[in-house]
């Protein structure tokens, strides 16, 4: 069996336009102590994350602790938004539209059906070559949302808004050679 701890990013700071570099806030900062401490004792072999600078940065107290160099995995990256589009331009009304629609985007934006194919297609490499590890993957909410979907088609847009301000989360998901076979969400604040 394989095992991957998904870790959505701790609170970043929106006030920064460029997706990529985009940093935590310093409580973004502060809460990645809550992910260090949640993976403790989990006996994880590789640790792997978007490129993007606030789910590396999530990770990082971990993977420093525990001597693991973050590899970079460019597929793992969040939806790229219209760009014309803000975070605070209607964001729920978006989400609403591209989740009952799964090829609905802006004009240069990325559909989710997109960002879910390419999410799924480097998830499907990862677990070939790391097949029976347990693997911690720095990644973002749509992108996660989207696997999530992928292997629970219940899951949808109420699922998706109920976690949007939930930074940082965590899906732990188990797969075997039939695919995903459990699916858990872990709240650290609970």
């Amino acid at each position: 069996m394989t095992t991957v701890y998904f870790i959505r990013h701790a609170q970043a700071d929106y006030s920064i336009r460029d997706s990529r570099v985009r940093p935590l806030t310093p409580k973004g900062l502060k809460d990645r102590h809550l992910v260090t401490a949640f993976l403790e004792g989990k006996h994880i072999n590789v640790v792997l994350s978007s490129p993007y600078r606030r789910a590396m940065e999530t990770i990082a107290p971990f993977a420093e602790q525990n001597g693991f160099a973050i590899e970079a995995v460019e597929e793992f990256r969040e939806r790229r938004s219209d760009s014309g589009w803000t975070r605070y331009d209607d964001f729920e009304a978006l989400m609403a539209r591209q989740w009952a629609d799964f090829s609905y985007t802006l004009s240069d934006g990325e559909c989710l059906a997109a960002v879910q194919a390419r999410n799924i297609a480097a998830l499907r490499r990862v677990l070939a070559r790391y097949e029976g590890k347990t693997i911690v993957i720095g990644t973002h909410g749509t992108a996660l949302s989207t696997i999530i979907n992928y292997y629970d088609n219940t899951f949808g847009f109420t699922d998706f808004m109920a976690m949007v301000y939930i930074n940082p989360w965590v899906v732990k998901m188990h797969f075997d050679e039939s695919g995903c076979i459990e699916i858990e969400k872990i709240d650290l604040f609970s």
